[in-house]
């Protein structure tokens, strides 16, 4: 077998165990989302919003002064949907637009006070669901799911930037 051959398997080879990592892994990691993504609001005795919302609030929480068309991309949604959700959060207090000092057309998005604390409070049941749920595992298994914590970080920086990245 020449070397380039034994390269071209060897490769093949590394993708398929990195499919089958991720295949294991991919599902977990789904699984802690939806929790999160459902239960955090009414833990923290708010009133009800939908995932994508609090999607789009999430992220003028993490930017602000983003605009409507930069966070329809950040989050890989229409810009027509985001603008329906941002209408929303808008009406019950927990977005505020401002226009852009740059472009009078447009408009930045900031987070109220409410959303601060809104999210704080949605934080807080996170931290006390995955705390009850923690304390079911093993000394073991919890320093293990601690020293993935950067591991898990770099994923979602690779993947945010893999979907941000020009397409060949």
């Amino acid at each position: 077998m020449s070397y380039d051959r034994y390269m071209d398997a060897t490769e093949a080879a590394g993708d398929a165990a990195l499919v089958r990592e991720a295949r294991n892994l991919t599902p977990a990691l789904y699984a802690l989302g939806r929790v999160l993504r459902l239960r955090g609001v009414s833990e923290a005795e708010l009133p009800p919003l939908p995932p994508s919302d609090l999607e789009v609030l999430r992220q003028v929480l993490d930017s602000p002064g983003i605009g409507v068309g930069a966070l329809a991309q950040e989050l890989g949604l229409h810009a027509s949907n985001v603008s329906t959700a941002v209408r929303g959060l808008v009406a019950q207090g927990l977005v505020r637009r401002e226009p852009d000092p740059h472009d009078r057309r447009a408009v930045q998005l900031f987070p109220t006070m409410g959303a601060l604390q809104g999210m704080a409070m949605i934080e807080q049941a996170w931290a006390e669901l995955f705390a009850d749920s923690l304390a079911t595992l093993s000394q073991d298994e919890r320093t293990a799911l601690s020293a993935a914590v950067p591991a898990l970080r770099a994923l979602a920086f690779a993947l945010k930037s893999q979907r941000t990245a020009p397409r060949s």
